[in-house]
């Protein structure tokens, strides 16, 4: 090893650490390698739809997009503009920088919702339900908002509300917040259909269906206390009637271009990633790419991004590190519901060829059980295949012919 000279000291550049979990916004993008995505936010306030609905594959962003969101259109007493002045949103103008910090926000998240029970799941949403609302504890006192409201609330936050009363949580939430800051909120859910995979596969479906169907209609149909809402899921679970009515609704997919790159890494992204931590580059990338890349969201070529990350964290050695993240107790069920046909398209998948197949993006787990052709479509928005070719049809829907994305999900 070399010796120092008196005085003398060595450089040592500190990389950023990789954000392995980390779903916080603020944290990510001051102390985390960021990849920034904060053009979504452009994107948004130029559509302005009043609902929106991502649906993504399990860890590709939607969480951490989501806390993004909150925090740009929050009020708060920190000055949150701070996380975004060396962003890109921020170099778009003062059009955009008006909407920062100018909202209260209703923030929940479904993702841990899983229970063996009906009466676990309602313990836990209630209680989900309280934090959110001592997260707004100015509520308590407030005396722009009358005493039933005041009572309602109260009921919320020491968790006793009635199935009834947490199902129209979301629009009395809303409307005492839109009193008291003469502003309507945004209201934001992320993984929504967590909890109804949950009931799908511990048999309280219905029950789970009738209570979103419930909440989701005060909370987001013709809700006049609501600036605009933002909903994440695997799936849209449209054929149960849950956003039953919502014309206000607009659905982004995995087949659909807008936002089409910001859930995911693109090939700049991860080529820029690479670099950044001095791996060999092209030696790596190929291998990158026939492990994790593959997948085709809109007209965007999107790779894995919790498997690059990981991949990038464990020294560039290609593991199979998003299987981990979730249960695949679906893919069993699937094989075990196949019929010849199917089992015979599930060879050709495995040796590399492509089935066409007619995809609707609206499929829900028990059609998987009732229309074994649905497999495709649930395997494709859940992250098991990608599309190689599209062909839309005149209902809304595709043909698309579908493959394995990548050597990790083979």
């Amino acid at each position: 090893m070399a010796e120092m000279n008196p005085g003398q000291t060595w450089e040592c550049e500190q990389k950023l650490p990789l954000p392995i979990g980390v779903s916080n916004y603020c944290l990510a993008a001051s102390e985390y390698y960021y990849i920034d995505k904060t053009m979504m936010i452009k994107d948004f306030i130029d559509e302005r739809p009043m609902v929106t609905l991502f649906t993504r594959p399990r860890r590709f962003g939607k969480t951490l997009n989501m806390d993004m969101l909150r925090t740009y259109f929050e009020r708060s007493d920190k000055d949150t503009s701070v996380y975004f002045r060396d962003k890109k949103i921020w170099s778009c103008g003062q059009k955009y920088r008006d909407y920062q910090g100018r909202y209260p926000v209703i923030f929940l998240t479904f993702k841990d919702v899983k229970f063996d029970t009906w009466e676990e799941t309602f313990a836990a949403l209630r209680d989900i339900f309280a934090k959110e609302a001592q997260r707004h504890k100015e509520l308590q006192s407030s005396e722009k908002c009358d005493g039933y409201s005041r009572k309602v609330y109260e009921r919320l936050v020491n968790g006793s509300a009635t199935e009834v009363e947490l199902s129209s949580a979301l629009l009395d939430l809303s409307a005492m917040l839109h009193s008291h800051y003469d502003v309507a909120p945004v209201i934001i859910i992320d993984e929504y259909d967590t909890p109804i995979q949950q009931g799908h596969s511990e048999d309280y479906y219905d029950k789970i269906i009738r209570f979103m169907r419930n909440l989701f209609s005060g909370g987001f149909k013709d809700n006049s206390h609501l600036s605009f809402g933002f909903l994440t899921g695997i799936l849209r679970v449209a054929k149960e009637s849950i956003f039953s009515g919502m014309n206000n609704l607009k659905t982004n997919s995995i087949l659909d271009n807008n936002y089409s790159s910001y859930f995911g890494f693109t090939n700049e992204e991860v080529r820029d990633m690479l670099a950044y931590y001095d791996y060999d580059y092209e030696d790596k990338y190929q291998e990158i790419c026939e492990w994790y890349d593959g997948y085709r969201f809109g007209n965007s070529e999107i790779f894995n991004p919790w498997s690059v990350i990981n991949y990038i964290s464990d020294q560039c050695f290609p593991k199979a590190f998003w299987q981990s993240t979730g249960s695949n107790d679906i893919i069993g069920e699937i094989i075990g519901t196949a019929t010849p046909e199917i089992n015979e398209n599930l060879y050709k998948l495995f040796c590399g060829n492509t089935v066409t197949t007619y995809v609707d993006t609206s499929v829900i787990y028990p059609e998987v059980q009732n229309n074994p052709n649905s497999i495709y479509s649930f395997l494709l928005v859940a992250g098991y295949l990608k599309v190689a070719e599209i062909y839309p049809q005149n209902d809304g829907n595709y043909m698309c012919d579908v493959a394995i994305p990548n050597k990790e999900i083979l």
